[in-house]
């Protein structure tokens, strides 16, 4: 049944991306394939430590960002929501107990320094700091995908990496147009 609970709760996640990455995402995703896999633990922590950035990095920007950088918060906003509780039903049916969200101590660097930038260079911070978090998240959900040793997490990571490399191309982009141009979906 938990099997069960876990595919259904993957399979809504990838619907609403396609499931291989494409783009720039790709050439992170393909490099990450044979990157060794952290341990579950390690997985769970860094996957919950990623998510936790994303929600309150972008919480941050969609209160003073421009309008496709508050459209971008909002859908991270959702989506890590959604990324994190696919990762707690998945190491809950794993067997293990997830450790609660928290930031490492670079990602809490990371947010004080959005926290203390204003306006336009808030908003080229941001962008900077999200290429590289779904750089780092997308070689971690992909690594372990392909080379995890938890089939739940593993399920978990696959079901991440489409989500991860769509966030990743959106922001690529932005930045490529200086932030002002709109994303494609």
């Amino acid at each position: 049944m938990k099997r069960l609970i876990l595919c259904a709760a993957a399979a809504a996640l990838m619907s609403a991306c396609s499931s291989m990455p494409t783009g720039e995402a790709a050439a992170v995703a393909t490099a990450a394939m044979d990157q060794p896999a952290p341990s579950a633990a390690e997985y769970t922590r860094m996957a919950a430590a990623s998510d936790l950035y994303e929600i309150q990095s972008s919480q941050l920007v969609m209160q003073s960002a421009n309008a496709d950088l508050r459209r971008f918060a909002g859908m991270m906003v959702e989506h890590h929501t959604m990324t994190t509780a696919a990762l707690t039903r998945a190491a809950q049916a794993a067997g293990m107990t997830p450790p609660a969200p928290a930031l490492d101590t670079r990602k809490a660097d990371m947010i004080r320094q959005l926290q203390s930038a204003q306006g336009a260079a808030r908003d080229s911070l941001y962008m900077q700091q999200q290429v590289m978090a779904h750089q780092e998240a997308l070689t971690l959900h992909t690594s372990y995908s392909r080379n995890g040793d938890t089939p739940e997490l593993k399920t978990a990571a696959t079901a991440a990496v489409p989500i991860v490399a769509r966030h990743y191309n959106e922001i690529t982009a932005m930045q490529r147009s200086g932030g002002g141009g709109h994303a494609g979906h």
